[in-house]
């Protein structure tokens, strides 16, 4: 797996102040996508056990709330295959009780393509990664509801998911698509006013 870049204390891409790793490669082709460099799988620089030390280690600092992956399209087969090890890590590193989140944007819609049964991305690590992970941003880019005024995503299509509120739905029977469970942002976001 290679990776496009890697920004440090970036607070463009989830919650609080992160590192976010840019995974190259993807199939998606969206119209209008804002790292369309990424889409090939070769771009960037290989993702070494060195990257993934250096990434770890960044997040040690007290101010970082945790580590997004995007892209590219971090569900890619290939990309899913080169991630999981690294986000085991990083969850070994720092349990959830650290405060530290990890945060996954896919083009993917989740209750149709990433749960059982689901198509073109499901992998036999999908589910680890998705175990793995607190929130995951799905749905494709789509400028026609592109929206300056949302927080963390691109377009209103789409969401930004609590995966840990929806397990818990789904393990208490609920299907996929009921069981999503959206991240509640701070009320003040949503009001776009100044205090």
């Amino acid at each position: 797996m290679n990776y496009a870049t890697i920004k440090y204390t970036d607070i463009a891409n989830g919650e609080g102040v992160r590192t976010s790793l840019f995974v190259s490669g993807c199939r998606r082709g969206c119209p209008f996508c804002f790292n369309e460099a990424a889409w090939n799988f070769h771009a960037g620089e290989p993702f070494t056990r060195a990257v993934e030390d250096e990434i770890i280690e960044s997040l040690a600092t007290p101010f970082m709330d945790g580590l997004t992956v995007l892209g590219g399209e971090p569900m890619e087969p290939e990309n899913q295959a080169g991630l999981v090890g690294f986000l085991e890590r990083v969850r070994e590193a720092y349990p959830r009780e650290s405060g530290k989140t990890i945060w996954i944007y896919t083009g993917d819609v989740f209750h149709i393509e990433l749960v059982p049964g689901g198509r073109h991305h499901r992998t036999a690590t999908t589910d680890r990664i998705l175990e793995l992970a607190d929130i995951l941003v799905d749905g494709p880019f789509v400028q026609a509801k592109h929206d300056i005024d949302l927080r963390f995503r691109g377009s209103s299509n789409q969401r930004i998911i609590d995966l840990v509120r929806t397990r818990e739905k789904m393990a208490s029977g609920a299907g996929a698509r009921e069981a999503v469970t959206l991240w509640e942002d701070d009320p003040i976001f949503s009001t776009h006013e100044m205090i």
